[in-house]
């Protein structure tokens, strides 16, 4: 009998002002490789952003990345040229990940594949792609080069036009590469009895520290500055009952203790969905800490909500607050309504959350924001005792905000990714810029004196 296909699936590297793995993973690539392997495909996966990866040692010019709470942490970094369009910025750019020699070691040392399958994830980040795909053509030259992810997505005429793939895949169906990959042949043969757990590959993986869950996809609420309609147009909910046994899976197999939920709508329709999932985890006394990197809406969190997500362990918890601003909310989304806010955090922090473990997201740098406007949020969410944190906007195409942050960026976003770099605040102008530190220092500030707090009453509550 003829063997499988092998495919070789790369996470590249990320090339940028700065970089760091809040539970960064990329879950769209190991999703899609569950599905391969239950198609019969041979997979190698080779991960540019491994922290863990052995041969990084040798290189003692550079510094071992340092790791944080819960699995996160920092990436190998080495300084590179920036490219052309962002020569004028004063800041040093990086690739981050492994050493390209090592790179070229682990396509080298794999079968010859039958196609190579390349991720991508933030627009601006596409230099890292378009250096992992021409190392990888370099390589194996006859070998077909895929690209898909959510660069390809947003940007399928820049990929197509200048990534130097052979194929874009601007679709999130695993059908589109299926019959892809069909027609490039040979045909894969699915096992008649897998061996394998029907979950995302991350046993692929060099080293697990957490998992990332994903128990929905897609978002109610349609806000203008988010891609998420575009790219999942349909909002769907997994069954808690899918959901808990994966949950275990790692718990149990791999020793995982911590799990980075990436919905987009967590709490939406809690009745049916969220309450019954964490109930199940109480329910069943596994000791495991979840993080919420994506933000929760606050709207939904209920006393019960909120005693529920203590007793089921949750750590880090985000809201996607986004502005204080009611005047500039009505022209974004309408994830909160006066008074929802405040009283959501009070329930969590009743529930016995420190506030340190609590933080809002503010946006900064879109069009038509002021600073004060921001300082204002700061305030406010100082104000309701917990911790706050910039999230500087970056424009993106297919959203209803794309138009306007044409309008307002003296970069030309349109038609060079690089420009929608959040570092850049690319929809404000150099006076708006120009008060970031200031911005930055009063966030740094507030936190500093929140953790303080918590310390102190930490020390209070054990004596």
């Amino acid at each position: 009998m003829a063997r499988n296909p092998m495919l070789i699936l790369v996470n590249p590297w990320i090339h940028d002002f700065a970089a760091y793995d809040l539970w960064s993973k990329p879950m769209g690539l190991l999703m899609l490789a569950s599905v391969l392997r239950g198609q019969g495909y041979e997979l190698r996966l080779v991960d540019c952003l491994d922290v863990h990866h052995p041969d990084m040692q040798r290189y003692k010019n550079l510094h071992a990345p340092k790791r944080r709470d819960f699995g996160t942490g920092k990436f190998w970094k080495q300084i590179i040229s920036k490219p052309e369009p962002l020569k004028p910025i004063d800041r040093p750019y990086s690739r981050y990940g492994i050493h390209p020699d090592i790179f070229r070691q682990e396509l080298e040392k794999a079968p010859r594949p039958d196609a190579i399958l390349v991720t991508s994830l933030m627009t601006y980040w596409y230099p890292g792609v378009f250096e992992t795909i021409s190392i990888a053509k370099e390589i194996h030259p006859d070998v077909p080069v895929i690209l898909g992810g959510i660069y390809a997505r947003l940007c399928t005429k820049h990929a197509r036009e200048k990534s130097g793939a052979h194929y874009i895949v601007d679709s999130a169906s695993p059908d589109s590469l299926l019959n892809l990959l069909k027609q490039l042949g040979p045909e894969a043969h699915p096992p008649s009895a897998p061996s394998f757990h029907p979950y995302p590959a991350f046993d692929l993986l060099r080293r697990l520290e957490y998992i990332c869950i994903l128990a929905s996809t897609g978002c109610p609420y349609r806000c203008r500055y988010c891609a998420s309609d575009f790219l999942f147009p349909a909002f769907h909910q997994r069954d808690p009952e899918e959901v808990f046994p994966e949950i275990v899976y790692w718990y149990q197999n791999y020793g995982i203790k911590d799990f980075a939920f990436y919905d987009d709508a967590l709490l939406v329709g809690a009745e049916k969905h969220f309450i019954p999932l964490m109930e199940e985890v109480v329910k069943t006394g596994i000791r495991v800490r979840f993080h919420t990197p994506n933000a929760i809406h606050i709207r939904v969190v209920s006393k019960g909500i909120a005693h529920l997500m203590k007793k089921a362990g949750f750590q880090t918890i985000r809201i996607g607050l986004e502005t204080a601003d009611f005047d500039l909310r009505r022209k974004l989304d309408n994830k909160i309504s006066q008074g929802e806010f405040e009283r959501g955090v009070q329930n969590l922090l009743k529930a016995g959350f420190h506030p340190s473990q609590i933080g809002a997201y503010i946006l900064v740098g879109l069009p038509g924001q002021s600073v004060e406007s921001v300082l204002d949020t700061i305030n406010f969410v100082e104000a309701n005792d917990i911790m706050p944190y910039l999230a500087e906007y970056s424009p993106l195409p297919h959203t209803d905000l794309w138009e306007e942050a044409i309008n307002a960026s003296e970069y030309d976003i349109q038609n060079e990714p690089l420009f929608h770099n959040n570092t850049l605040l690319p929809c404000w102008d150099e006076s708006k810029r120009a008060r970031m530190p200031e911005l930055k220092r009063k966030v740094r500030e507030v936190r500093e004196r929140l953790v303080a707090c918590s310390t102190q009453n930490l020390f209070v509550d054990a004596h």
